[in-house]
């Protein structure tokens, strides 16, 4: 005999239809009981008198030390693959209502045979939900009990969006919400929700960084987000950024979700045995790391406890140095140009907090000093502020308010390479130790994001804009030729959209403009009956006649160039 044994707040059920050659009466009314203890009953081959006895007498025990004076049995055949027959289960179920003592329990019972409506809101408390099985010997084999914790209070007002009133019009978060780029909810914390039109922008910056790496020799990896808190006492993570981790108890033991991307990284180098021929070995990654920032730190999309960074780890010999971090300073000025940014350079030395000898330090630090001086790149010295593992580079860029941002950074790390036993076979035929260069060009995308939000107070290049053209219709007789054009722009891969609303042209202008939208086709009878298209920039300049085709042209070239403006003029 199987049982589930339910201490409820409230029970409904009604008989919808007999389901099985032996059923028993039923008035088909909806019954409601409150504050009752239920039992779901299966029976089972082999069961007798006595299991029925001792489930009752178990039950009515429950039922007095919860102070429970209601009981509802409940035929319920899904408990069971080993089901006794109809006859002998109908009459095993009425006699466990028979032995239930009147005096003390006012007894429910639902009909057997039947198809039946339930509804069940159970209690919270650890003792509510237990499973019970009989055995044929008379005895109860096990009480398996699940103990859910005690339901705790849940807020529900939480579920909904971060107020972002009285912030500044010009700040991201305000400029973010009025052209629908993303939302932050107060259920994820810190944490982005990317609206359709702000997860172009973010697109567009990973299909930029991937074309950038593809260039200059990247391979593209990913690993899991989770792994056993070893990798990071191996690392060194724990020891020196544990704070700044999710870490959590599992049945397979503690887990932790990555803040960053080097160990896993690391794995994937150390999965066979490397050959110099294989170096420099660039392993590019786009993966999500997860931070657990203090709440006071965080700030938009400035900083976030999720994020996805335009990562990177380079495992290359010693005598290799010079010339990758010379490459990545060359790709990071070509990439920092394409937004027409200006950006200073500092170099961060060994923190009192590190790993490793101080003499490979002061080895790192060189390289990386001598790289700067080369390429004729003026930097600052930031002391103390390197990472635990190595020196770095890091690149603060100016936005168009002046302010600097930390995007951009090189470290140069001897250290990992031992922890993780990392080695390569030389032309000498012997082992040997690689370096690794850990990088990002733009960095956090979250962070970049908002950074280009503000910098460009939302008018984007038309490459990294979320809409690049609206087409709006004068009226409705234009609607076709409107549909016409939309067609052709969309079958070009451009980002387009038809204005097919019945407001005021003056309306459908000055949503397109809050928009921020760097092209308006404006189309009317004239236009339609010339096959060509009236177009308006942004800012406001406008030329009629124009061929579809030309324009096509045009801001292929402009997108295809990135930071060049369409040459509409008036």
């Amino acid at each position: 005999m199987k049982i589930l044994q339910l201490d409820v707040n409230k029970i409904e059920y009604e008989a919808v239809k007999p389901e099985a050659s032996v059923y028993e009466p039923d008035d088909k009314k909806r019954h409601v009981v409150n504050d009752a203890l239920v039992l779901l009953v299966s029976f089972e081959k082999g069961d007798s008198s006595e299991l029925a006895r001792k489930a009752v007498d178990d039950a009515v025990a429950f039922a007095k030390k919860q102070k429970l004076s209601r009981m509802v049995i409940y035929p319920f055949a899904h408990l069971s693959g080993n089901l006794e027959g109809l006859e002998k289960s109908k009459a095993l179920l009425e006699e466990m209502r028979s032995l239930v003592p009147k005096e003390a329990i006012e007894l429910h019972s639902a009909p057997f045979g039947w198809n039946k409506q339930l509804s069940i809101d159970i209690k919270g408390h650890p003792l509510a939900e237990m499973s019970r099985s009989y055995s044929a010997a008379g005895q109860q084999e096990q009480a398996v009990q699940e103990k859910p914790e005690p339901r705790r209070k849940v807020d529900l007002s939480i579920v909904k969006k971060a107020d972002w009133s009285g912030l500044p019009d010009k700040d991201h978060r305000s400029i973010g919400e009025a052209m629908d780029l993303y939302s932050f909810q107060e259920v994820s914390p810190a944490m982005v929700y990317w609206h359709p039109n702000g997860h172009i922008i973010y697109r567009e910056l990973v299909k930029l960084m991937r074309e950038k790496e593809e260039d200059y020799g990247y391979r593209e990896i990913s690993t899991p987000a989770l792994a056993n808190i070893a990798l990071w006492h191996v690392s060194g993570h724990i020891e020196h950024y544990k704070g700044d981790m999710f870490i959590f108890e599992d049945k397979f033991g503690e887990l932790g979700l990555k803040p960053m991307n080097c160990p896993s990284t690391i794995l994937i180098y150390k999965s066979r045995k490397r050959s110099y021929k294989e170096l420099p070995m660039r392993l590019s990654i786009f993966d999500k790391l997860y931070r657990s920032e203090r709440s006071g730190t965080v700030t938009g999309l400035f900083r976030v406890k999720e994020m996805t960074q335009d990562d990177a780890h380079i495992f290359i010999a010693e005598d290799q140095l010079q010339s990758e971090v010379t490459s990545y300073l060359k790709m990071l000025v070509e990439t920092y140009e394409v937004f027409g940014l200006k950006y200073k350079a500092n170099l961060s030395t060994m923190p009192d907090d590190h790993m490793g000898d101080e003499a490979l330090w002061e080895r790192a630090t060189s390289v990386l000093r001598e790289a700067l001086e080369e390429r004729k790149i003026p930097y600052g010295i930031k002391e103390k502020d390197g990472a635990f593992y190595g020196p770095k580079i890091d690149f603060d860029i100016t936005d168009s308010a002046g302010r600097l941002w930390q995007c951009g950074t090189l470290q140069l790390d001897y250290q990992l390479p031992l922890r993780f036993k990392l080695e390569y076979t030389g032309e000498d035929g012997k082992q040997h130790t690689p370096v690794i260069l850990h990088r990002t060009v733009i960095g956090t995308i979250e962070r970049f994001t908002g950074v280009m939000v503000e910098h460009f107070q939302g008018r984007f290049p038309a490459w990294l804009a979320p809409l690049q053209v609206k087409i709006i219709p004068i009226s409705e007789k234009q609607l076709k030729y409107g549909e016409k054009i939309y067609r052709e722009l969309r079958k070009a891969r451009f980002r387009v959209e038809l204005d097919s609303s019945d407001r005021t042209l003056e309306y459908k202008i000055r949503d397109a403009q809050m928009m921020q939208v760097p092209y308006s086709i404006i189309v009317g009878g004239k236009e339609e009956e010339s096959s060509t298209i009236s177009v308006r920039s942004r800012e406001g300049r406008q030329r009629q006649g124009m061929k579809l085709e030309q324009f096509a042209d045009a801001l292929s070239s402009e997108i295809g160039k990135r930071d060049k403006e369409l040459g509409i003029t008036k």
